[in-house]
């Protein structure tokens, strides 16, 4: 088995390697980040109690979160909050749904600036003003990994499988599907449906999430006149 540093590096990823890197420690952060910040705003102090409001990723992804990065070149975190302290109907859905929510808006963040530097540093828009190509050319790689890499983490999250943020939303207004998953025998089934969805449902994950990134980067690209 290779290791995926060791393949981007020597295949001249290198650029590719550094955006990866950036793109989902960083996105992985602003997504827990965004769990405590709603959480907060219906009333559970939690994430500040517990120290997890800080942009530190060891916090948020734990050592054992950022050696598997560093082993499989993915992650994930968690944002210690507590549902009997929110004020709200949907105070815990809300909470639940803020992490997605986060990855869409880096998406659609990293979306516009790929468009604004395509069209500027690209020399579509102002023809004599140009970025130097190399330079050009990285940076845009940089921005299509922000974009690719939130729409992935935002589908892969609103899975309703236990314990992503799906599961979360969905037991809040199915409390048959909450109690089951809260059971003794449904937190078992829940991890064998994790496992299933990781090994073998990812790859469709991987696949649709792709092709509705590049449909939408290339219909947009088109309409700007940047294709």
């Amino acid at each position: 088995m290779s290791w995926w540093v060791h393949d981007l590096w020597n295949s001249g990823e290198k650029v590719l390697l550094v955006s990866w890197v950036v793109w989902v420690i960083g996105s992985i952060v602003l997504h827990e980040l965004a769990h405590g910040w709603a959480a907060i705003r219906v009333g559970d102090r939690t994430p500040i109690e517990l120290g997890h409001m800080t942009w530190n990723p060891i916090v948020h992804m734990g050592p054992f979160g950022l050696f598997v990065f560093a082993i499989l070149g993915f992650g994930f975190g968690a944002m210690p909050v507590n549902p009997s302290r929110m004020r709200g109907r949907h105070a815990q859905a809300l909470v639940s749904l803020a992490g997605p929510a986060m990855n869409l808006a880096l998406a659609v963040v990293s979306l516009i600036l790929g468009m604004v530097w395509m069209g500027v540093a690209g020399g579509k828009w102002i023809p004599n003003v140009q970025a130097e190509p190399l330079f050009y050319a990285n940076m845009l790689t940089f921005l299509r990994a922000g974009v690719w890499l939130n729409v992935l983490l935002m589908v892969f999250n609103l899975v309703p499988v236990p314990p992503l943020d799906g599961s979360h939303i969905v037991g809040h207004y199915n409390r048959a599907y909450r109690e089951f998953f809260d059971s003794e025998n449904g937190r078992w089934v829940g991890w064998g449906l994790f496992l299933l969805l990781f090994f073998f449902g990812a790859r469709y994950i991987l696949a649709y999430s792709s092709t509705m990134t590049w449909d939408v980067w290339d219909a947009i690209a088109g309409a700007l006149g940047l294709a």
